[in-house]
């Protein structure tokens, strides 16, 4: 199983930024994915996550700023970015709570894009 992350870059502060992730393999369902990130020096967290049936947890900093959406039938979560801060500057992962189609049940990161914002 593989997640490929892509949509990252520079932008100013205000501005939009769209971040997507596809997962591919030997897949049988996506239970989560989601999006988390991690910036110089801290500890990655949760930006957002949305389950199988579409119900979607955010980070008190991103509300009403980020949405998060997903594709069941493509595999794929999209994160997208509004009104972004420099604050919102980290290492943002792609990440996947699946069960394969060997029955196995397990958490999958992707290689992570970064999201730099200019003040």
């Amino acid at each position: 199983v593989q997640l490929q992350a892509s949509g990252g870059g520079l932008v100013q502060a205000g501005g939009s930024l769209r971040l997507a992730c596809a997962a591919s393999g030997n897949i049988l369902t996506i239970n989560s994915m989601g999006w988390y990130r991690q910036a110089p020096g801290l500890k990655r967290e949760l930006v957002a996550t949305v389950a199988y049936g579409g119900v979607t947890n955010y980070a008190d900093s991103v509300k009403g700023r980020f949405a998060i959406s997903r594709d069941n039938a493509k595999n794929t979560v999209s994160l997208q970015m509004n009104s972004l801060k420099p604050e919102d500057t980290a290492v943002y992962y792609c990440n996947a709570d699946l069960i394969s189609r060997l029955r196995d049940r397990n958490t999958y990161w992707g290689r992570g894009t970064l999201v730099t914002v200019s003040s």
